[in-house]
């Protein structure tokens, strides 16, 4: 093999493999929810820095208003899923701050109410 064709395959293996990683790097960032240990952990954390003052974040806490359901409440509702979740963190509600959040934050918080579900 001459030394311009090595160069050439060397060349089309690297932007072979620099596509393969920005697809994967993408479909990371778009894909599926965040789940699993870590997200219910940030989501936790999360819960706790921006809904505690006014709903029970952690089983067998009180809330600071009846009005706030609790999210061990909100859990083992029949309708609650990621998705009814996620539509939830895009809609305005009067009876709630309007939230920005972004959609790995909305994943997160999705993913530590869903950890609560009584089985």
């Amino acid at each position: 093999m001459s030394h311009s064709a090595r160069i050439y395959l060397g060349i089309a293996l690297l932007i072979a493999l620099s596509l393969l990683f920005l697809f994967s790097v993408v479909h990371t960032a778009a894909g599926a929810p965040r789940s699993g240990p870590r997200a219910v952990a940030e989501g936790h954390r999360l819960a706790q820095a921006w809904c505690q003052s006014c709903h029970a974040v952690e089983p067998g806490m009180a809330g600071w208003f009846d009005e706030a359901p609790s999210f061990q409440a909100i859990a083992d509702r029949s309708g609650t899923t990621a998705l009814a979740l996620k539509v939830f963190w895009r809609t305005s509600h009067h009876n709630m701050p309007n939230l920005v959040i972004s959609p790995e934050q909305a994943d997160v918080l999705s993913a530590y109410i869903l950890s609560l579900r009584r089985r």
